[in-house]
């Protein structure tokens, strides 16, 4: 081989290298699956020269049990309001500094101080939403209104419930006339029994896809997270979402820093960046999840901005429950949804 060619070859290899994108920075997200667009994560990236890791969970119990196991490498984590109270208690999370993060303001008043984090010291919230039911009106009677329709002998094999502990007990307490963050153990204990007994009705518990059960008519009833089910609603008329008249639940996932975070200044600039309005903006209008900046619901669509399951009215939210940590009464829950899942 020639010099010539080997010089040739070698310029050829450098240029190629340099055509590759290059990161100054590394951060490394543990999301909810489905909360952040790949839009907005290739967006910042773009824009800081950071580039971003996003691994995801399905629930907060898988969350807390990643960190307790230790070294988990990530910067910044996206824990649901019970989860940031366990884990600040923990000694999981750095205190945060507002004075980094210099889009703090845009948060709505009603979210800058939060009762599970006073003055959001450990945590942003981001994403809101709510747990209620979805039903199909081509093969109910009437419009469903009440949780009480999950244990409807006439839906039998036509129901899911979401294959997540806390979540299947909100159903389970309040069609008994239970608040959903209920502590009592013999209140837990009648869910329980409740819950058991709903088991042969069930098609099944699922996380996942039952967003499309339901609107193809598979599923006639199932319990969902408002922001899974709202492409289903935008794709099929007859699928209608609605807060139960127990009252459902809220619920808010946010953003904290880990103390131990490879790189928590990357983490600020991160957290800067998705509260900007035209951020949040793009964040709900893909995801169909209402973001905690007031100001980007003017930069929505009609059809976003004025949907009441993705914007509940007050006094819909008025009833709903807000779960917070439940302390000891976790393993009265954790026990029960043992029993619940073995039995037949």
């Amino acid at each position: 081989m020639t010099n010539r060619l080997i010089l040739g070859l070698a310029a050829t290899a450098l240029s190629l290298v340099a055509a590759l994108p290059a990161f100054a920075e590394d951060l490394r997200i543990y999301g909810w699956a489905g909360e952040m667009p790949d839009e907005v994560l290739a967006d910042f990236q773009k824009e800081t020269g950071i580039h971003v890791t996003f691994d995801t969970f399905d629930s907060n119990e898988s969350l807390i049990a990643k960190l307790d196991a230790g070294g988990s490498g990530y910067d910044l984590v996206n824990p649901s309001q019970y989860a940031v109270q366990i884990l600040i208690n923990r000694g999981k999370l750095v205190e945060l500094d507002h004075a980094k993060i210099d889009t703090y303001g845009k948060i709505a008043p009603t979210f800058q101080n939060v009762s599970y984090d006073t003055g959001n010291k450990f945590s942003i919230p981001y994403v809101w939403g709510t747990t209620g039911l979805a039903y199909n009106k081509t093969c109910v009677d009437a419009p469903i209104t009440s949780w009480k329709s999950l244990f409807d002998e006439k839906y039998k094999g036509r129901v899911y419930m979401l294959d997540n502990m806390l979540a299947a007990y909100i159903a389970g307490l309040q069609v008994n006339g239970f608040r959903a963050n209920s502590t009592n153990p013999a209140e837990i204990e009648k869910a329980t029994e409740t819950l058991i007994a709903q088991k042969p009705l069930l098609a099944g518990y699922n996380s996942t896809n039952f967003a499309d059960l339901v609107s193809s008519g598979e599923a006639c009833i199932v319990e969902s997270w408002s922001s899974s089910v709202l492409q289903a609603i935008a794709d099929n008329p007859d699928v209608v979402y609605v807060l139960p008249e127990e009252g459902g639940t809220m619920w808010i996932d946010g953003y904290a820093i880990l103390k131990d975070a490879p790189n928590p200044e990357a983490a600020y600039k991160f957290l800067s960046y998705i509260l900007r309005p035209e951020v949040a903006a793009k964040t709900t209008e893909l995801t169909k999840t209402a973001t905690v900046v007031s100001e980007s619901k003017a930069l929505l669509p009609k059809e976003i901005a004025e949907n009441p399951a993705v914007f509940p009215a007050e006094a819909t939210l008025a009833k709903a429950d807000f779960i917070l940590d439940l302390g000891d009464a976790m393993k009265l829950y954790q026990d029960g949804w043992t029993k619940v899942k073995a039995a037949k």
